[in-house]
């Protein structure tokens, strides 16, 4: 089979809502693993979130999407492209903001930016005018005759995004796209994301911000210690923790054994958790069973200090998934 056969067989057999398949992706570094066999599956024109703790193995995977690493074993799929294969095709596919910032520091944001444009493509007025859209968006234009030493964190992190608003490219991936950045950069950032993704591009958001996560993606996969431990929506990930609510009830000086066991043998209770002096419930029809809760908790001596009823949040959706939390990770 010659080159061209085999591009044109890989890319057929592809499924066309598939932009990229990873099949038993797997990087060691020594012996250590630091990205464990993973398989997944991300759709075309969709928000895909990595989401899990810094050195949970979200970079280095990206890292080898976009054929800067190179993989130990398996290999991932492109728009049908092999990563391996076919890197210089990946690459005219792919386009990355890094979470630390890659600039030149005597440079400022303009030349930066109009020198990244002209790498894209654009010519003259061409460049001049999207370098002018996207700094404007981005609250940058006012900053843009700044060298990149003089640059907040903050600053020099959207100049790094700007690149793949500039580019515009079929993947678009963001490592940490709003890390040191304001509260108010952060919503118009993922607005700019949203966008992007409304024009034709497939997204990868890789972050260890819950709230990010939950409201930016489509789809989410869980990453811990180099696997992918869980794959799924917001909503359809929060409604695999056992019991469709959480009941969190702060108790003064704590609850003996056999009260515990009693609340763990309530029928809709699915689980009990004890962290310090807060008691977490995981449980169905939290309405009808709290009065019920609660009356036995005083009737035992237990002084109530506070009652909370909430649905699972992704930290809890984390903890299921890892026994840890996110942000104890972090």
């Amino acid at each position: 089979m010659t080159i061209l056969q085999e591009i044109v067989f890989v890319v057929v057999n592809m499924d066309r809502d598939i932009a990229i398949k990873v099949v038993g992706l797997t990087k060691y570094y020594g012996k250590f693993l630091a990205v464990d066999h993973i398989n997944l599956e991300i759709y075309d024109r969709e928000i895909f979130g990595f989401l899990g703790p810094n050195g949970a193995g979200k970079s280095t995977t990206l890292l080898m999407l976009t054929t800067v690493l190179k993989p130990s074993e398996g290999t991932a799929y492109v728009y049908g492209y092999d990563i391996r294969k076919y890197p210089d095709k990946v690459r005219s596919l792919i386009g990355i903001a890094f979470q630390d910032p890659k600039l030149f520091w005597i440079h400022t944001p303009y030349e930066i930016l109009i020198w990244h444009a002209k790498v894209c493509g654009y010519r003259g007025s061409k460049a001049r005018e999207v370098v002018r859209d996207v700094l404007s968006m981005l609250n940058m234009w006012e900053a843009r005759n700044k060298r990149a030493m003089e640059l907040s964190g903050g600053m020099r992190k959207r100049v790094e995004i700007a690149k793949v608003f500039i580019q515009k490219p079929r993947v678009a991936i963001f490592d940490e796209p709003t890390a040191q950045i304001d509260v108010t950069g952060k919503h118009m950032i993922w607005d700019m994301i949203r966008g992007l993704r409304d024009e034709g591009s497939t997204i990868i958001l890789a972050t260890n911000e819950l709230y990010e996560a939950d409201i930016l993606s489509d789809r989410i996969g869980i990453i811990y210690k180099g696997k992918i431990v869980a794959v799924g929506t917001p909503k359809e990930l929060k409604d695999t923790i056992p019991g469709g609510d959480i009941l969190e009830i702060q108790v003064e000086g704590g609850l003996s054994n056999g009260l515990l066991s009693r609340l763990e043998g309530y029928r809709e209770v699915s689980k009990v958790e004890l962290v310090d002096s807060t008691v977490k419930l995981y449980l169905n029809r939290v309405e009808e069973l709290l009065p019920q809760i609660l009356e036995d908790l005083i009737r035992n001596g237990v002084k109530v200090k506070s009652v909370n009823m909430r649905e699972p949040t992704l930290d809890d959706v984390f903890m299921h998934y890892t026994g840890a939390r996110l942000k104890e990770e972090d």
